[in-house]
């Protein structure tokens, strides 16, 4: 018999277990290490004569091994929704987030399909106002979180089952080629229409083999492949 996602797991979603180092994950996301590295860890600032820390954005797994997992993955893709207009500040993420989640009632906003709903107004609401943006400029930081938005699928619980990850720039139309989906080559980036990953097709072509040859292979348009490329080389 053929084993489920969840047994080969020990009874876990594969959605939460940690498979992710963070170098990993900041290179599947376009993030520098060190900025998705505070997210997930925290970091220390100097206060006055004395240094003080801020506390993660992002709960991990297993905070003892420092990986993250698909959720926390998808937590990171919406955080850098923010860093399109301007960084962002960490204690004024956490405030504006937790406003937001006791408001509503609700546990991991990042997560929540109630982004794109109310409590995600009141999340950029309050984060805008925090870090002193315009109305353009809160107005700017809402288009872009939609996009972010639309790069994540759910299931039908409407939580997070797959994340499509920008090859190069973040713009509405780009296409979903790229797909991390937990349930599919452990969690690694692979082609979406044949499921084949990414990281073999760059092998290949580093290898000496041709694009029209894999192509051939796989089935795929070179276009894809390209894509697939593009996506691997061009962290």
């Amino acid at each position: 018999m053929k084993n489920s996602p969840s047994d080969i797991y020990g009874g876990q979603d594969p959605r939460d277990v940690p498979a992710y180092t963070v170098a990993e994950a900041a290179r599947y996301l376009r993030l520098a290490p060190a900025t998705l590295r505070s997210w997930v860890i925290g970091r220390q600032y100097p206060r006055g004569n004395d240094t003080a820390f801020f506390e993660p954005l992002i709960r991990l797994p297993d905070p003892s091994i420092a990986e993250l997992s698909f959720r926390n993955l998808v937590e990171a893709h919406v955080l850098r929704a923010l860093r399109i207009e301007h960084g962002i500040s960490i204690r004024h993420v956490r405030i504006a987030r937790d406003v937001a989640e006791k408001a509503f009632g609700i546990a991991r906003l990042l997560l929540s399909p109630h982004l794109h709903t109310d409590a995600g107004d009141l999340f950029l609401d309050k984060y805008g106002e925090l870090v002193n943006l315009s109305k353009s400029g809160q107005l700017a930081m809402k288009k872009i979180l939609e996009v972010f938005l639309k790069r994540v699928e759910r299931d039908l619980h409407n939580m997070p089952s797959r994340l499509f990850p920008f090859i190069q720039r973040a713009y509405l139309d780009a296409p979903k080629v790229i797909v991390i989906d937990p349930y599919i080559s452990f969690g690694r980036p692979v082609i979406q229409r044949k499921g084949i990953s990414t990281a073999i097709i760059a092998d290949r072509i580093d290898a000496g083999e041709s694009v029209e040859n894999l192509t051939e292979d796989y089935n795929l348009d070179s276009w894809e492949i390209e894509e697939a490329i593009i996506y691997e080389r061009a962290a």
